[in-house]
């Protein structure tokens, strides 16, 4: 009989609290500035030194590049770069790594999908993920990158 007394008494001291509740899909929620994202990627910068797929413990970075058509510079251009959501666990490691900081996490974590296909994106797809970039990475972004 105490036990339920004790329980009521938790229960009721609860009901008169503030809720702390929010209103996500309608309100964005506040990640603080270290959170780690999905990843954004700048291709203009990459020099496909394949690093990021070289350090992925997952090994769900696939990058691929070509000799630059233009003899007069050196270096590859880049073709393809794909990461699999389904695999990443969002370790930080290919930012780390990467030379010219083509790779920033971002803030960004709504990744749901109906589809395990919908899981693979593209160079394409994450160029265009440049929304809620850390702090420390918005020089990393060309103007009016960020939000």
């Amino acid at each position: 009989m105490q036990g339920i007394i004790k329980g009521l008494a938790v229960t009721l001291k609860n009901m008169t609290q503030k809720k702390v509740t929010y209103g996500y899909p309608e309100v964005p929620l506040q990640m603080p500035d270290r959170f780690r994202g999905i990843q954004h990627f700048d291709p203009d910068k990459c020099i496909v030194c394949n690093q990021c797929a070289r350090i992925c413990p997952t090994e769900c970075i696939t990058l691929t590049g070509k000799a630059n058509p233009d003899p007069e510079k050196k270096g590859k251009v880049i073709d393809t770069y794909d990461i699999n959501f389904e695999l990443c666990i969002l370790c930080d490691l290919c930012t780390e790594v990467c030379p010219t900081e083509a790779i920033v996490m971002t803030g960004n974590f709504e990744l749901s999908a109906y589809s395990r296909d919908d899981l693979f994106k593209d160079m394409a797809w994450l160029n265009e993920n440049n929304v809620n970039v850390r702090k420390e990475n918005n020089s990393a972004l060309p103007k009016g990158g960020a939000k």
